[in-house]
C-alpha cells in the first residue's frame, strides 16, 4: 500500500537532509515510495517547492530538488 503524501513528504526532506550532496535527481526521490509512479512523486515534490521546503536546481542540463538550507553556500 503506497504510504500517505503527508508520509511520502517527510520521507522526501529526510532523505534529502541526509544525502551526500545537496542536489537530488527525481530518480533518487522515487525510492521514498516505490508503490508511487514517478509523475506522483514528482507531484509531491512540486508540492514541497510550492511550500518553499524544497527548491530547484538547475545544471543546464537537469533539473534537480535542494533543501535551500543547503546550498546557501554554493551559489
Amino acid at each position: 500500500m503506497p504510504l500517505s503524501v503527508e508520509e511520502v513528504e517527510t520521507a522526501i526532506l529526510e532523505k534529502a537532509a541526509k544525502w551526500h550532496k545537496p542536489q537530488l535527481y527525481l530518480m533518487d526521490l522515487t525510492t521514498c515510495d516505490p508503490e508511487r509512479s514517478r509523475r506522483d512523486i514528482r507531484n509531491i515534490a512540486n508540492g514541497l517547492v510550492e511550500k518553499k521546503k524544497l527548491m530547484f536546481w538547475c545544471t543546464g542540463a537537469s533539473v534537480m530538488y535542494v533543501i535551500p538550507e543547503r546550498v546557501e553556500g554554493e551559489k
